[in-house]
């Protein structure tokens, strides 16, 4: 794929920009992680070379330096909030997230329950947490926070929290996901750092919006399209430009709150170390983008498959979802249009010639795009990833890489046994199928063997495609996309 972002240079000028910010306070710094610390798909997908697990790895260059505390809002473990991507609760989130820094090496300090409330949940989530050996500390609701600064920062504010301690100047904060607390966190350690004389600082690392790109920037506003079920919004930062004439880019809710930052700041330690909520960041991704139009493009891909996921979710659920509209504004001011992309024309032209049977098409990495119809034996789907194989095999196109007699069985099990209605082998299952081949036939070892260069390929189906297939392409790393419509339309029950 075409690379536009020097991952190896990032790691580098991330960590040692972190370094600096630590040693410009008391060798103590508190930095709210924000956004996905593993993972981070988002980054790849607009920025082409930035590796999912960039941030992680910039972390371990500053192994010995840093310790982990992991936020969760007791709320969240009362209603038992779910993580959309992983389909788990954010308390277990918590306990994969411990065990994911453990893995590689990070030392995980801590535990801190905000907003506590005494209900069993919440108790028996510490409890759990403690007979593991990880330490808990509870911090409480305050009332009038952010606003009422007075109280916040006094003994009946941060002082009625639990104190974390900490034994490493890099204190990592994050969160299973947004609204958890961190940035509570990180102040109230702040005023009991500087109560016991240490004049601890606080940054904060985002990713995005990338501060020194144009606000209208292709990456920026597919940031805004990444997050437009929170109704984030970019925005020139006027404190910055006030106090330096430069121009950077940050979000609304970092640029409300910054007064009120500012002025707990200012309570806590005497003076504020900042003049701009920009200057709270630490963020060096815009400085490591070596090709900008490969990264615009990537970034007006990404905004597409948002708004195509939309429609999709909308139409599985069954009602309108409120990003839409915001996603469709996005749109018009990237100047994109649905049905553009080559690979939803390809698509939508091989189900034409198809009387309008589903079909599929992926772009592999050289710009070529390969297309699967619906047949007897095979999805479109799975008849596209099999000729995207074959392509980037080298072998030719009308090849029966598994033959109908191998497909059959796996068939008869499906509908006979399994109680299976479609008879068509899903991308899963054709995998297994030519997996099975392998020992029989070159051509179908060197099909398999190309899998890895599909990941980052778009791929694109004229239906909603089976939560078994959107999987299988999901987990070979391809980008999928669909049109919001179901194969048969009026049927009342829908499989995902």
């Amino acid at each position: 794929m075409k690379i536009g972002f020097d991952n190896d240079k990032y790691l580098a000028m991330q960590s040692e920009h972190i370094r600096q910010r630590i040693a410009q306070f008391d060798n103590k710094l508190y930095l709210e992680f924000g956004g996905k610390l593993f993972d981070d798909y988002h980054a790849s997908r607009v920025l082409p070379g930035f590796q999912p697990d960039s941030k992680l790895q910039m972390l371990l260059q500053l192994k010995d330096q840093a310790e982990i505390v992991v936020v969760i809002s007791a709320e969240d473990i009362v209603s038992n909030k779910m993580r959309g991507d992983y389909g788990i609760t954010y308390d277990m989130d918590v306990l994969r997230l411990i065990d994911a820094f453990q893995g590689v090496g990070l030392y995980v300090g801590s535990v801190c329950v905000t907003m506590y409330t005494p209900e069993p949940e919440v108790e028996a989530f510490e409890n759990r947490l403690n007979g593991l050996g990880i330490r808990t500390f509870r911090h409480y609701k305050i009332a009038g926070y952010p606003n009422d600064v007075a109280r916040i920062v006094s003994e009946e504010g941060y002082g009625k929290n639990q104190y974390i301690e900490t034994q490493r100047p890099l204190v990592v904060v994050t969160a299973p996901g947004p609204g958890s607390g961190k940035m509570a966190v990180c102040l109230s350690q702040l005023f009991h750092e500087h109560k016991r004389g240490v004049k601890a600082g606080y940054a904060k690392f985002e990713t995005f919006p990338i501060w020194n790109l144009p606000l209208k920037h292709p990456v920026n506003l597919a940031y805004e399209a990444a997050t437009a079920d929170l109704n984030d919004v970019n925005m020139i930062d006027p404190f910055h430009l006030e106090a330096y004439g430069e121009t950077a880019v940050n979000y609304n809710r970092d640029i409300e709150i910054f007064p009120v930052l500012n002025a707990m700041f200012e309570m806590i330690a005497g003076e504020s170390p900042y003049r701009s909520p920009t200057d709270m960041g630490v963020n060096m991704a815009g400085n490591c983008i070596v090709d900008d139009q490969i990264c615009r493009e990537a970034s007006l891909n990404e905004i597409i498959r948002r708004y195509l996921k939309c429609l999709c979710d909308q139409k599985v659920g069954g009602t309108v979802k409120e990003e839409r509209f915001k996603l469709e504004l996005l749109l018009n001011q990237a100047g994109l249009t649905v049905g553009s992309r080559a690979v939803e024309q390809q698509a939508h032209e091989r189900s034409r010639i198809t009387g309008g049977l589903p079909a599929a098409a992926i772009q592999l990495p050289d710009g070529t795009i390969v297309t699967g119809k619906t047949g007897p034996l095979l999805g479109a789907a799975s008849s596209a990833l099999l000729n995207a194989l074959k392509k980037l095999a080298g072998i030719d196109q009308e090849l029966e890489l598994v033959s109908a007699r191998a497909i059959e069985p796996i068939q008869t099990l499906k509908t006979n046994y399994l109680g299976s209605k479609n008879p068509r082998l899903h991308t899963d299952e054709i995998l297994i199928a030519l997996s099975s081949s392998v020992s029989e036939s070159e051509q179908a070892a060197a099909a398999l063997h190309q899998l890895p260069k599909l990941k980052g390929c778009d791929v694109h189906s004229t239906v909603i495609l089976s939560s078994v297939d959107s999987d299988t392409l999901n987990k070979l790393g391809m980008y999928l996309t669909c049109d919001p419509v179901y194969e048969e339309e009026d049927r009342k029950y829908h499989k995902k």
